[in-house]
């Protein structure tokens, strides 16, 4: 059975329903989190994105059902005056896995990058998701290192409470 990516239209009710749905599979596994999204995350994720100019989503499907999600946003890269894509998101569901759909995703989001002249796309791994790094590795990716004596970088985060 075919898989095939589209890219997500954020004004499409059923693209609307399927970026939470896929969104929040994913947020459920253990390397997801292990916890549903908020509801208001589920109700309003579409919205929101499409208020980011810079933000795309793709959606694999095999026979019509959504299986793969692939949430993205452009940045910009000042040490090579281009800009660049970050994957946020990247989402097979568990049924769906070892069929490619990943690296279907990941073809697509290239596809998208080399059109749009950019100069590399980043993404955050978990450093014990085994399964993960072995596919990224497969289709390319390392760890970011200016210098071997300077090891390589760290993802860090500061999170901020909404009053």
């Amino acid at each position: 059975m075919p898989i095939t990516i589209i890219k997500a239209d954020y004004s499409n009710e059923k693209h609307r329903l399927e970026i939470p749905y896929l969104l929040n599979t994913y947020a459920c596994d253990p390397m997801g989190g292990g916890e549903p999204l908020k509801e208001e995350v589920m109700e309003t994720l579409a919205d929101q994105l499409s208020q980011q100019s810079n933000a795309f989503s793709l959606i694999a499907y095999e026979d019509e059902k959504p299986i793969g999600l692939a949430n993205c946003f452009f940045g910009f890269s000042t040490f090579s005056c281009k800009p660049l894509v970050n994957i946020h998101d990247i989402a097979v569901l568990k049924e769906s896995r070892g069929k490619g759909v990943g690296k279907k995703l990941l073809e697509e989001i290239e596809a998208i990058v080399i059109e749009k002249g950019c100069c590399k796309i980043t993404l955050e791994v978990l450093s014990n998701n085994e399964v993960a790094k072995a596919a990224y590795k497969n289709f390319g990716f390392s760890d970011y290192t200016l210098t071997s004596n300077l090891g390589g970088a760290l993802f860090w985060q500061k999170a901020i409470t909404s009053k």
